[in-house]
């Protein structure tokens, strides 16, 4: 299993990556995880295989010499992502590639895998990992060409615009997708939107929902909800996100609400904060900042209502994660949230703030739907999304494209 960025707490990669590779580890694969920093601390079951790299797109002027290694910039590689690094570009994706497909080359000698499995790195190099005869597959949450759209819609400058199409490597990605023997996605909308972004056919892709830890993520026995509260989870500085719509559904809201927001605590906030005063919500919006899981949950479970506006999700998780904890969900139909949602909450037009206050204050009046979508939400999640059911259909995709490479 490849990761380029692995550590679970630092983004979706790594959770995806941490929860298939132990429940492959449990249903009694030998797994292998070849990844890049931030580092995972553990997974159980999982031999780890560290690529370091030297980070260059975030160091600045004498910061990219190493005091104690200074010729190690004119390493090939390193000075790949030292140069490429110079001119707004992300080498570290590519770079990444390059380095697991070396790393790979050594292990394979003793190890004889039987495949590797890619988890949205795409770089050229997994075209040289083809040349080992060891089928490549690869999950595609969504294309990055989504990202970049939304990154040029929101530019403030061409200048800005330029920069984005210099940052991300959409075609290294189409020209690699394309060549993999088999692509795995997490759910029809992702399905679709790769076939017509990279040109991969639909009958080279499987959809695997993504699964939860329903045993972590469920509904407290003892925890009391806090009256008009609801949660929004997601980074509010990522467009794709809906954010700002849900800034403006606050405006028009009749009810007694009130928005908790779990960002990460992000540092730019700088626009929302000018946007929150400019709209005269500053009484109804909340920043908790950073929490760990635990207290991620202790959110969810005193939440009554959970927000989720997004623009586009190749999945979903802050949707389905209310969900297992029995929180009602009223999402927009970006991508493939009404997938995640199904029957079981609120579906409204992205982008419209006014349908989202509607949808809310409706769902305030009603305490028995209220209560009706948590525990459907709740049953869905249970049913549909599971890491080792997950896992064990991606199994079988996996024997299915080596018997077709014999």
């Amino acid at each position: 299993m490849l990761c380029y960025r692995a550590n679970p707490f630092c983004g979706g990669q790594g959770i995806y990556l941490k929860y298939v590779a132990e429940a492959f580890a449990r249903q009694g694969h030998k797994v292998h995880a070849v990844v890049g920093p931030p580092f995972p601390e553990h997974m159980e079951g999982v031999v780890v295989h560290q690529v370091p790299n030297n980070e260059y797109y975030v160091k600045k002027k004498k910061d990219v010499i190493n005091p104690h290694a200074p010729f190690d910039i004119f390493n090939p590689l390193n000075f790949y992502q030292y140069f490429n690094s110079r001119f707004s570009t992300f080498p570290e994706i590519s770079g990444f590639s390059y380095r697991a497909f070396l790393k790979i080359r050594e292990l394979h000698r003793s190890e004889q895998f039987d495949v590797i499995h890619d988890n949205q790195c795409l770089g050229y190099g997994l075209l040289l990992m083809k040349s080992l005869g060891i089928p490549v597959v690869a999950t595609i949450h969504h294309p990055l060409t989504i990202d970049l759209e939304n990154v040029i819609e929101r530019a403030s400058s061409f200048t800005n615009k330029i920069k984005g199409v210099m940052f991300y490597p959409t075609v290294m990605q189409k020209i690699v997708s394309k060549r993999l023997d088999h692509v795995i996605t997490v759910s029809e909308d992702s399905k679709e939107k790769i076939h017509y972004a990279f040109g991969v056919p639909r009958e080279r892709q499987t959809v695997v929902y993504n699964g939860l830890d329903t045993s972590l993520f469920s509904p407290g026995k003892d925890v009391r909800k806090k009256k008009g509260k609801m949660i929004f989870v997601g980074n509010v500085e990522d467009g794709k996100k809906g954010f700002v719509y849900l800034l403006r559904a606050l405006k028009h809201i009749k009810s007694d609400a009130f928005l908790t927001v779990i960002d990460g605590g992000a540092p730019h906030r700088k626009l929302t904060a000018q946007m929150i005063q400019f709209l005269g919500i500053e009484n109804r919006v909340e920043f908790a900042g950073k929490v760990d899981t635990d207290g991620l949950i202790q959110h969810y479970r005193e939440s009554e209502l959970a927000i989720v506006p997004s623009v586009y999700e190749g999945f979903g998780f802050p949707a389905a994660e209310a969900m297992a904890c029995g929180v009602p969900v009223i999402a927009s139909d970006g991508g493939a949230l009404p997938e995640v949602v199904g029957n079981a909450g609120i579906v409204v037009p992205s982008r419209d703030e006014k349908e989202m206050a509607r949808a809310i204050d409706t769902a305030f009046n009603d305490r028995d739907t209220l209560q009706r979508m948590g525990n459907e939400g709740r049953a869905r999640v249970v049913e549909m999304f599971n890491w080792d059911d997950a896992a064990a259909r991606m199994i079988t995709v996996f024997e299915k494209t080596i018997s077709e490479k014999t």
